[in-house]
């Protein structure tokens, strides 16, 4: 039921707009009875080869501990390679450019669904068309204002509102087959193939259009690790697939019987005593959909945070027993307002459906491409088996990508701007950090050497515990440094912390902590985390207790060393991209604040740093 409710809420609503765009005038697509059967044909084989085969079946094998996602399944690729492989920076690369496309599917889906959904007054009433725009904008921002309460006490309804959604699809299809059986005949694959070979270039363009029909498959994958592979499969093949199919039958049979209706065949199919019903359904519908982009886009943004292609934000918790719900106010806001913007410049869902196709094939060959290096190298499938599983999704999927791609002047250019935008910065943050470390590498003192030599002549040593962070491979700390020659006292026991994120979702409790003496009272300490690991220091802290390292929160304080980035010409990325991360690096949440480090216990040392 949860996972009715969260993962299907986006192709859930794709019958809304899927048909009534694929027979729009620019689409050249003439209506007759054997282009609809065709086009019905294509969309039910669709939803069987490309959600029921490829994402329900072989994708979801593709789990990293357990978990799903473009992120989690770049981070399996990349563990397939070595470092040291030609093919880790472009898997790289890869799964960073489907990840910037799921942000453009998320602000996408929430403007198209909810628009779909209100334009239904235009149905009942011509005189209500100037209200659906300002309609929609007002529940899209009263949406994203509640987002910093949480979903746990809504989100208990999502799963039996959306049954209903789909018992309702799957009766208003009932009811229209029976009125015109013959649409039957579009459950003979034959009929799809007989169409693609009849219309050639019209048909690829209406491909363009009938990829509609598959939007949220990628969802089902991502969400994966929030409901495990089984409940997911059980609510495709049990409820949502015969009701999408049912619905998209329905659809066919009302044009069939009375053509006019593909003004929008949807709010049609029962008449009009139904629309006002339909539209409140629908909008909620669509609302629960957009819910589920929004979360995906808080969890996504978390990972890549984690795995070091963003800046540290704030990240707020909404629920005290599920970890996953999580609110991050500047990318609530930002995309808010990504969405108002698609909403007001495209003013409808057939002007938005161009900028969604193309976001959704593309992320959806990505996954493709991905999932091949995880079938040959990390399941060890022989080559000719590992195109096999995956060349044929492929060449559907570049088949639909292609037929989008003539909508890139119309539309399409809108997802690709802004996944060009965070491409850029994601890259940009990454490299700006590798520069960093490699300046800090230049001036490293090595830890070890640096403690022989200092207790020669030892420092005076104070009661307490101070913990320095200290960056993977680094040397001596900053603030140490800064300690000893401004205050010249050592405190009687001295941590160095280390935080590792590893590629993988989570890491057990029992495997987090390694500590290594480094004698006189000095220790290292070393944290793996997975990207979905909650960063939380006081609780690693407590974990040492079982490793005999002891912590009394008030007799420890921790040191850290902020530092202050520089731009420089003549070295490091091109001006503009030093500058950009030089604002982003000013405008991240501090160190303490990410780790949850109580405030009170943090002396913050100052350290600059040239790029």
């Amino acid at each position: 039921m949860a996972a009715i409710g969260i993962v299907y809420g986006d192709i859930g609503t794709s019958p809304l707009y899927t048909l009534k765009t694929v027979f729009a005038k620019e689409h050249g697509l003439i209506l007759n009875p054997t282009n609809l059967l065709g086009i019905i044909s294509l969309i039910v084989w669709g939803l069987i080869m490309i959600v029921s085969v490829k994402y329900v079946t072989l994708i979801l094998r593709a789990d990293n501990r357990g978990e799903g996602g473009i992120m989690a399944l770049m981070s399996l690729a990349l563990s397939s390679v070595t470092k040291t492989s030609g093919w880790y920076y472009p898997l790289m690369l890869l799964g960073l450019f489907g990840a910037t496309l799921f942000y453009g599917d998320s602000v996408i889906t929430p403007a198209i669904s909810v628009l779909s959904a209100v334009e239904g007054l235009e149905v009942a009433t011509p005189v209500m068309q100037p209200y659906v725009v300002p309609l929609t904008v007002v529940i899209l921002i009263l949406l994203y204002t509640i987002q910093s309460r949480g979903t746990a006490g809504i989100g208990r309804w999502f799963g039996p509102i959306m049954m209903l959604w789909f018992g309702t699809l799957a009766v208003m299809g009932v009811i229209n087959i029976a009125k015109a059986p013959q649409i039957l005949a579009a459950l003979n694959p034959w009929q799809a193939l007989s169409f693609l070979n009849h219309n050639r270039l019209i048909a690829f363009v209406a491909l363009g259009a009938v990829v509609l029909a598959f939007t949220g498959a990628e969802a089902l994958y991502a969400d994966m690790g929030h409901f495990g592979k089984k409940p997911i499969r059980m609510a495709w093949f049990i409820v949502v697939f015969p009701a999408l199919a049912l619905n998209y039958l329905g659809q066919g049979s009302l044009l069939l019987i009375n053509p006019a209706t593909i003004s929008n065949p949807f709010y049609q199919q029962l008449g009009t005593w139904s629309i006002y019903p339909l539209v409140i359904l629908s909008t909620v519908a669509a609302v629960i959909a957009s819910q589920a982009t929004i979360s995906g886009t808080f969890s996504m943004t978390k990972e890549a945070i984690a795995l070091g292609f963003l800046p540290r934000m704030k990240v707020i918790h909404t629920s005290e027993r599920q970890i996953g719900q999580i609110y991050i106010p500047v990318i609530n806001w930002m995309q808010l307002a990504a969405v108002l913007i698609a909403v007001i410049g495209f003013g409808s869902s057939d002007n938005l459906a161009a900028a969604y196709g193309i976001a959704v094939t593309a992320t959806m060959w990505v996954t493709t491409l991905l999932t091949f290096f995880v079938v040959r190298y990390r399941w060890k499938y022989n080559l000719a088996l590992a195109f096999a599983a995956t060349g044929f999704f492929l060449l559907i999927d570049l088949a639909f990508f292609s037929a989008n791609a003539l909508k890139i002047f119309h539309g399409g250019w809108f997802p690709l701007l802004l996944g060009a935008v965070l491409f850029t910065v994601m890259l940009t943050w990454k490299r700006g950090r590798e520069l960093v470390f490699e300046n800090l590498q230049k001036h490293a003192i090595p830890l070890e050497d640096f403690l022989q030599s200092l207790f020669t002549a030892p420092p005076l040593r104070v009661p307490g515990t101070a913990i320095f962070l200290r960056g993977e491979a680094d040397g001596v700390p900053h603030a140490l440094l800064h300690n000893l020659s401004h205050n010249k006292v050592l405190h009687e026991r001295v941590v160095f912390l280390t935080v590792l994120i590893v590629e993988q979702p989570w890491v057990p409790p029992a495997q987090q902590v390694n500590i290594v003496d480094l004698g006189y009272q000095c220790y290292q300490l070393n944290v793996r985390l997975g990207f979905k690991d909650e960063p939380d220091i006081p609780e690693v802290l407590a974990l040492c207790g079982q490793h005999g390292l002891e912590f009394e929160m008030m007799e420890t304080s921790f040191f850290i060393a902020r530092q202050t980035v520089i731009s420089t010409p003549n070295h490091g990325m091109a001006m503009w991209r030093e500058h950009l991360f030089v604002g982003m690096s000013r405008n991240a949440r501090g160190a303490a604040d990410y780790y949850q480090i109580p405030t009170n216990r943090v002396i913050e040392l100052g350290t600059q740093v040239e790029i």
